[in-house]
């Protein structure tokens, strides 16, 4: 794939932008609340417009890596500080500013420990940010790990119902996940016998055995397929959506999860292919497993959080499936579901955030009637809900249609039972919207105020984001196909 350096280091703009937004709040007092939710807010807003920025001035005629930087940093071993991005990092990058940006937004009313909460959550960003620009394989696993260690407190202090077990096990979860991914790089580096951490070099055909690359493969699967959810290995999820605070949850859904598909994609398949050949049938059989489990989890729950938690579990699995096809229409669908789930279950626990800070409970049956009290606040949460089920004309309703056309070429009755739990799943969450917005207002939420124009922001924004892409997808799509045409194009079969 062609390499464009860029005349200006936007990535590393990037990474420093949030840099400088954690020193600067580490040195303001603990007390200067309001500055320092205006720094972190000035800080997501930047990578925000970066992240836009180069979102629409790729060049898609050119494709390839672009926007590079690279730069020695342990030249012996062959560990080069470099980034660049193509049509499938793109997206996670916007994905990550618009996460950012609102979950800023979303907890301007915190009150506990303000200065440690934005200085943990641009810390765990940064990690993101890192990771999805990274072409070093070394620097990819620092990225990761950083994006890992914030959650453990992130959860154990501000969250809530069982936070210090969920936090617990989610941080021992993704140590396991980190525990394969790290053998995994090494063994690469010194099978390729060319001692370098430069995944453009060894992605070149002909670098790995098929033996090696089947290794590989499935250990980068298992590593980062935890992060992903992929089943048996998703019970962290769930726990962890439900217990951690409002911004946290959007980032741990919207972004997260998706290094964990992100890094199957650009380690494990990319490096890889025969092993991702090899693995696809199981891959496909699990995010299947993935897709029905989920759904059939999310209709035994009674807690909102839960719902949305096993709902991610499902979606996830789309982006399993779309990944395992092995063709451009299934790649198209995972890296576009990636993004459009990242901004729906967003916007999916920001609402649901809001309602629990006003009602104090989560319990679907103690919320009725939130669109007569709360009407802006219940829109939101019914339009994220539309969302998660696909309605046409919002964005996730293309990225599962390209992966379903794919997976009915390649894994027919896999689509079959996929297709037929989301179709059941839509039906349960539209009586999840009748029971929580409609009806008789439940007594808890009769006299609560609506949600403030300030609060409403954030929650707009990602709302703006869902319909933009669903009534244009073409802005997405064809940025994605810049990248999955060549890929695939390139395979050794």
């Amino acid at each position: 794939m062609p390499i464009a350096y860029a005349n200006f280091p936007y990535l590393t703009t990037i990474l420093l932008t949030c840099v400088a937004g954690l020193l600067i709040i580490l040195f303001l007092p603990a007390e200067q609340t309001r500055q320092i939710k205006r720094v972190s807010a000035v800080c997501a807003g930047v990578t925000l417009a970066i992240s836009l920025y180069l979102f629409v001035a790729y060049d898609h005629a050119a494709g390839g890596w672009q926007f590079a930087e690279k730069v020695a940093w342990v030249p012996s071993l062959g560990i080069h500080y470099f980034n660049a991005v193509d049509g499938f990092s793109l997206p996670m990058l916007l994905l990550t500013g618009i996460v950012f940006f609102t979950g800023v937004l979303t907890m301007w009313e915190l009150e506990l420990r303000v200065k440690e909460f934005f200085a943990l959550i641009i810390l765990l960003v940064t990690g993101v940010f890192g990771l999805f620009m990274s072409l070093d394989l070394f620097f990819i696993f620092v990225w990761f790990d950083v994006s890992l260690f914030p959650m453990y407190l992130l959860i154990a202090v501000w969250g809530s119902t069982r936070k210090e077990y969920a936090a617990m096990k989610l941080t021992l979860y993704l140590l396991a996940g980190s525990a394969l991914i790290l053998p995994g790089i090494v063994y690469l580096v010194v099978k390729s016998g060319m001692f370098t951490f430069d995944l453009t070099v060894l992605m070149e055909p002909g670098t790995f055995t098929p033996s090696e690359q089947k290794l590989a493969f499935f250990l980068f699967y298992i590593g980062f397929g935890i992060l992903a959810a992929v089943w048996p290995f998703h019970t962290w999820s769930p726990v962890g959506h439900v217990a951690a605070p409002t911004a946290v949850s959007m980032i741990h859904a919207g972004v997260l999860m998706k290094i964990g598909a992100f890094g199957i994609l650009r380690l494990g398949m990319f490096l890889c292919p025969v092993g991702w050949q090899y693995w696809a049938p199981l891959m496909a059989l699990l995010a299947t497993v993935g897709i029905v489990y989920g759904v059939l989890a999310g209709l035994r729950q009674t807690d909102l959080k839960y719902v949305i938690g096993y709902s991610s579990v499902s979606h996830m699995g789309v982006v399993g499936l779309g990944l395992a096809t092995m063709t451009v229409s299934g790649l198209n669908g995972a890296v576009f579901q990636m993004f459009a789930h990242g901004v729906m279950t967003a916007l999916f626990f920001s609402s649901v955030g809001y309602i629990y800070d006003r009602t104090h409970t989560k319990a679907i049956a103690e919320l009725g009637g939130l669109s007569r009290s709360m009407p802006l606040a219940a829109g939101f949460f019914i339009v994220a809900a539309l969302a998660g089920i696909g309605v046409p004309c919002l964005a996730s309703f293309w990225a599962e249609l390209l992966v379903f056309i794919a997976a009915f070429k390649v894994y027919p009755v896999y689509a079959v039972f996929a297709v037929g739990a989301l179709a059941v799943s839509a039906l349960f969450m539209l009586r999840v919207v009748q029971r929580t917005c409609y009806g008789p207002p439940a007594e808890r939420v009769a006299q609560l105020p609506d949600i403030s124009p300030g609060l409403a922001v954030p929650r707009a924004i990602l709302v703006s984001v869902i319909v933009l892409f669903g009534l244009f997808p073409s802005l997405m799509y064809n940025l994605i196909q810049t990248a999955s045409i060549p890929f695939i194009g390139r395979l050794p079969w």
